[in-house]
């Protein structure tokens, strides 16, 4: 009993240490910054299933974040379905946008990045004045010659039926560990994280033998294993270097790769949602709202800095 106190004492010692502020963002709003939103995905380094992100804007009269909000991974799984609706009251507004497996392939993990991005800026009912993002690279800023950007819609079939789809000509700060400093980038992981895993759970009725419902389509032995048996499913990143890619048989991964290229095909934004499975986008928030403080931090991180990811093996970024 002693001993489960003073690791129960540990942990909340330790979320405290750990626990992000708005320090960053309040920086930027005495420098006279607008509307801030703050970005971070989840999926990269997964197998199969789409590529997350999350965005929250706040405006410079936000409250602190509401009590637990840490970097996804330090999350248990009920701390972030718990956090997630707080986190939409305390946000101007909020959304999380997908890129699709078949997207991953066509136009590769960076872009998708983007267009996941652009697609959950897109959904807010006001725009951002400037961005925080997560990591060290901006893939977001439209370039000055746009090159880039027409070959980013090329590869994309045009316009990918989104012609009003957002593109980002505001300034953008990237930062190291953003999910373990920043509220705001910290909260855009909950959200992405949670919408993705309920996606990755739901997706798991239909390919049971994957263990999608515990690996979220990141690398594990199960996961692993079932490629070696019954080789990709329709929602696989087949471009990537998968376990077992070499011995699949032409039974094992024709029908994955068959279904792959009818959704490559399916452009219509309204058919999107439909073929990720992705729940409708919540209505915007009325307005910046305190968040609930009622769990104590020590119910709201696991013991270890992966959370329910830890067992993962994936060679990519375990998010």
């Amino acid at each position: 009993m002693a001993t489960a106190r003073r690791a129960s004492t540990a942990r909340r010692a330790s979320t405290a240490r750990r626990a992000p502020t708005l320090r960053f963002e309040r920086e930027a709003w005495r420098a006279g910054a607008g509307l801030l939103a703050a970005i971070d995905e989840v999926g990269r380094g997964a197998l199969a299933g789409p590529v997350s992100v999350g965005v929250v804007l706040l405006s410079a009269d936000a409250k602190p974040a509401p009590l637990g909000v840490a970097d996804s991974k330090l999350l248990t799984p009920q701390a972030r379905q718990r956090l997630a609706p707080r986190i939409r009251r305390w946000a101007l507004d909020c959304a999380v946008g997908h890129a699709s497996a078949a997207e991953i392939d066509r136009i590769g993990i960076i872009a998708a990045l983007r267009l996941a991005a652009e697609r959950a800026v897109t959904q807010l009912s006001v725009k951002p004045d400037w961005v925080l993002l997560d990591g060290n690279h901006d893939y977001l800023s439209v370039g000055e010659d746009g090159l880039f950007d027409a070959a980013f819609d090329a590869a994309l079939g045009g316009a990918c039926g989104e012609p009003d789809r957002w593109r980002c000509r505001v300034p953008v700060r990237t930062l190291i560990k953003g999910d373990l400093k920043c509220s705001s980038i910290a909260a855009a992981s909950v959200l992405a994280k949670t919408e993705r895993d309920n996606i990755m759970i739901s997706l798991a009725q239909k390919y049971p033998q994957y263990g999608f419902e515990e690996n979220k389509a990141y690398s594990s032995p199960q996961h692993h294993a079932a490629l070696l048996e019954h080789g990709p499913s329709e929602i696989h990143r087949c471009s990537w270097n998968l376990p077992g890619r070499a011995g699949w048989s032409a039974w094992a991964g024709w029908a994955g790769l068959t279904e792959r290229a009818r959704l490559a095909a399916a452009t219509d934004l309204e058919e999107l949602p439909e073929l990720l499975e992705v729940p409708r986008r919540r209505p915007p928030a009325a307005g910046v709202t305190a968040g609930v403080t009622s769990d104590s931090p020590e119910d709201l991180t696991t013991n270890h800095a992966m959370g329910d990811d830890e067992q993962m093996m994936s060679a990519g970024i375990a998010r």
